[in-house]
């Protein structure tokens, strides 16, 4: 009977690991969480900030919902306010891509802003919906929105780009070049080993060298990454990862964070983290402050593209 109990125990402890290292399940966004990241956030900047700065946060999504998206909008806000270097806004609206709104903020953080499947341009879907126009119309005014971003990042604007939020324009081969690639897709929610690709890197140091293991989707990306012409940051190992469809690069090295210029602009991305509870780790904090602060221009790093 003994036996039994403790065979009985190893059996839930297995299970409980097997699914925690699946998937993490979603929980609502409480004060308490909240004021749990706080403690944990920085208090102040890695450089000081030359001034004050504005950004804006556009959670709207159209597509696939992420659970995560108010937990990593609150994220954001508290890293931010918390140094003292930014005063946040936030929006869900797509007139927030209006020349005249965006030339109010330093940076645009896009947050999980997944699009329907058909075109996958988020501004399309809103606008089609708009009986008042053409179809023609609609799609020169949709046209006139993704301009708008890329003239925005071109003339000095920081784009800080999270996780799904890469796929807001994801058939644009535009949107693709400033951010550095485009969605291909993921499998299974697994347990992921994210390494530095330089850890004495400014924008990395805040792991202190040590591999960051979380569970997560791990994405793959199409049209190799636009030829790297981007700095990578953080990289996974393809070998490590499970239920990879057929035709997957079989380069093993596969980077999931980058920054890179584009115009006079700075962009960051950060494939981490479909799950809130990866932010539960001082060393990611950090590294979305030094983002924040690097697409503000106030962080000068190296953000040499791999490849020319």
């Amino acid at each position: 009977m003994k036996g039994t109990n403790v065979y009985f125990w190893m059996l839930i402890v297995f299970y409980g690991s097997f699914c925690s290292a699946q998937e993490l399940g979603p929980f609502e966004l409480t004060d308490a969480w909240t004021a749990k990241i706080t403690a944990m956030a920085p208090s102040k900047t890695t450089v000081p900030a030359t001034q004050n700065r504005n950004i804006l946060i556009f959670s709207l999504h159209t597509g696939y919902e992420h659970w995560t998206i108010p937990h990593t909008e609150a994220i954001i806000r508290t890293v931010a306010e918390k140094s003292g270097a930014f005063k946040v806004f936030s929006s869900k609206k797509i007139t927030a891509f209006k020349a005249e709104n965006l030339a109010k903020f330093d940076a645009v953080i896009l947050n999980n802003n997944c699009s329907e499947r058909d075109k996958r341009d988020l501004f399309w879907d809103i606008i089609k919906k708009d009986s008042s126009l053409t179809e023609t119309q609609q799609l020169k005014k949709t046209q006139q929105f993704q301009q708008n971003l890329l003239d925005y990042v071109t003339t000095g604007g920081g784009l800080f780009v999270l996780h799904g939020g890469i796929t807001m324009l994801n058939k644009s081969e535009a949107f693709g070049k400033m951010v550095g690639g485009s969605f291909d897709y993921h499998p299974v929610q697994q347990k992921v080993t994210v390494k530095t690709v330089d850890a004495e890197h400014p924008l990395t140091k805040a792991f202190k060298g040590i591999d960051f293991e979380h569970v997560d989707e791990p994405y793959f990306f199409n049209n190799a990454y636009f030829n790297t012409d981007f700095h990578p940051l953080l990289y996974m190992e393809a070998d490590a990862i499970t239920e990879k469809k057929e035709g997957t690069s079989t380069d093993n090295i596969c980077y999931v964070s980058w920054v890179k210029r584009y115009g006079q602009g700075r962009v960051f991305y950060a494939s981490p983290s479909h799950n809130p509870q990866s932010y539960e780790h001082e060393g990611m904090l950090q590294f979305l402050l030094d983002g924040l602060q690097y697409v503000c221009g106030d962080l000068v790093c190296d953000d040499t593209p791999l490849k020319n």
